[in-house]
């Protein structure tokens, strides 16, 4: 059986305005990202598209609104990204945030100021005495203190437009035009640091645009058991599980809407966490009902990675044996016409979509693909997933054997498993484990002296990582506490054979590269 994808046809967008996106116009800054999930946090259904879109483009899509993120850019600098003027004339309501509503105010005839004091972080808005508000509404105080991120600002409003609040060093810092439902504010409305930015949001969405608050995990569920019962039919459809939080809500959302044309298969790589593969099948097999086909790999997979250093060369013979694995196992499913994959909306914006070999015919199917993580997690509780699924957190493809530096081999991954399972173990206890993206131990390729009671010891160290992470795209280190860290190396160097020390791994990483590489 040969495996292949083809790619599915963008859906148009209907009338109704429920259905209608908030579009979030990104302009070079992870900005757009944030808009995006405020948004939705208001149960308005919101995407991202490019600056360069054109009012074609949007007119044919009939989104309920526009938003304009903001950029690094100067609206004054060469090459500065900029909008299709026509787009202003489309009678869509705007709202433009930071270097947004900079764009709104140059291309509308107003004046950005440049190389001004600027206003880095928190400052005092006030509303300009005499003005009347649209965006403001009575409940948002006269002044409020908002999050700067600026360098040039609006000095002077375009024709039709007025200002309704400033700071020390934004004149303009909202403006606005109710005719041509237009606005703009200086400030981010959608950083914390803004405490009432989110009641100017919904003023903008939920008043201004008419965009009702429809967009709920439970209209999710409705939405896609329906778009997958009129993609399939009654075609057979296949699903790879990894063990992981995204292809298990996929395949329980998949489940829901066609039962048993749903067969899944879940390749045990033996490269998985401590007592996962279990875990997996018993709360697909035996407490959903799917038809799972539990694929034991791990020899293979120590047999393919012996000798094996690098970690690219890991990943690719981890993922190209788990396809040729996949293929073999679904033979006997020679009339299987879709694959379920779950993709999420950061893979869409990040890659484009999915990432599977170049080969394969198979049609996908990806109900998750509009979804941040965070809501895929609320997604899999409403379909009645278990915690230890829905909370289970992320997971490389690869599995253990990104998380080993240097050969895999049955024994480092034994280690591995039991110290990574310790760690997971003392941050639940800690009452920890909703707040951290991740948190997990990895094995260092190299050994060191280390004295235990009365004995020299040449072991291996383990490297702990907890990171915080709201969208799967940006991402810290956490500030666990040093009670937590001293338990958790405390019991690993006591209960785990072969390691003599722990590190705790604080450095950072940019946005997207949340994962140990």
């Amino acid at each position: 059986m040969v495996i292949g994808v083809q790619p599915l046809p963008s859906t148009p967008m209907a009338a109704d305005p429920a259905d209608r996106p908030v579009l979030v116009v990104d302009f070079g800054a992870q900005y757009a990202q944030l808009i995006a999930r405020r948004v939705r946090e208001l149960n308005v259904y919101s995407e991202i598209v490019p600056h360069r879109i054109t009012a074609t483009e949007i007119a044919e899509r009939s989104p309920a609104a526009l938003i304009l993120s903001g950029g690094p850019k100067s609206v004054h600098v060469d090459g500065a990204p900029s909008l299709d003027p026509a787009i202003y004339e489309l009678g869509i309501p705007i709202l433009g945030i930071c270097y947004g509503a900079q764009l709104i105010a140059q291309q509308l005839g107003g004046v950005v100021g440049r190389g001004m004091r600027g206003e880095y972080g928190r400052a005092r808005l006030s509303r300009i005495r005499g003005s009347t508000s649209t965006l403001l509404h009575d409940a948002i105080p006269d002044q409020q203190d908002v999050w700067m991120s600026h360098f040039d600002a609006v000095t002077e409003a375009p024709p039709g437009f007025f200002a309704t609040a400033s700071t020390a060093d934004a004149p303009v810092a909202i403006l606005e035009n109710p005719t041509k439902r237009i606005w703009g504010v200086q400030y981010h409305p959608e950083v914390v640091h803004t405490p009432h930015g989110m009641a100017v949001l919904e003023q903008f969405l939920h008043r201004l645009a008419g965009c009702p608050p429809a967009w709920t995990m439970s209209s999710i569920i409705d939405d896609q058991v329906a778009a997958v019962r009129a993609q399939v039919g009654s075609g057979r459809v296949i699903c790879a599980l990894s063990g992981g939080v995204d292809s298990a809500v996929a395949a329980a959302l998949v489940h829901r809407a066609i039962g048993s044309q749903l067969t899944c298969v879940y390749v045990d790589t033996g490269l998985m966490r401590l007592n996962e593969s279990d875990q997996v099948v018993e709360t697909f097999r035996r407490n959903m009902g799917i038809e799972l086909i539990h694929v034991s790999a791990g020899e293979r997979y120590f047999e393919r990675l012996e000798g094996v250093t690098d970690p690219e060369s890991k990943r690719k013979i981890i993922g190209e044996l788990f396809v040729r694995i996949f293929e073999e196992n679904t033979g006997g499913l020679s009339d299987a016409e879709y694959l379920v994959q779950g993709t999420l909306y950061p893979d869409v914006i990040e890659s484009g979509g999915s990432g599977l070999p170049e080969d394969m015919t198979l049609k996908l199917v990806e109900p998750l693909r509009h979804l941040f993580k965070d809501e895929v997690r609320r997604l899999g509780h409403e379909l009645g997933l278990p915690d230890e699924i829905v909370l289970r957190q992320p997971f490389p493809g690869p599995g253990l054997g990104v998380r080993i530096i240097g050969e895999v081999t049955p024994e480092r991954v034994e280690i591995l498993q039991h110290a990574d399972a310790i760690v997971r173990e003392e941050v639940a206890a800690a009452g920890l484990e909703r707040e951290l993206w991740q948190a997990f131990a990895v094995l260092a390729d190299i050994r060191s002296v280390g004295v235990m009671g009365d004995e020299r010891t040449y072991a291996h160290p383990i490297i702990i990582r907890a990171v915080t992470s709201d969208d799967a795209m940006t991402a810290d280190w956490a500030r666990l506490p040093y009670e937590l860290l001293e338990t958790m190396s405390n019991r690993i160097i006591n209960e785990v054979r072969g390691i003599n020390r722990v590190v705790y791994d604080i450095t950072s990483k940019p946005p997207g590269t949340i994962e140990w590489e």
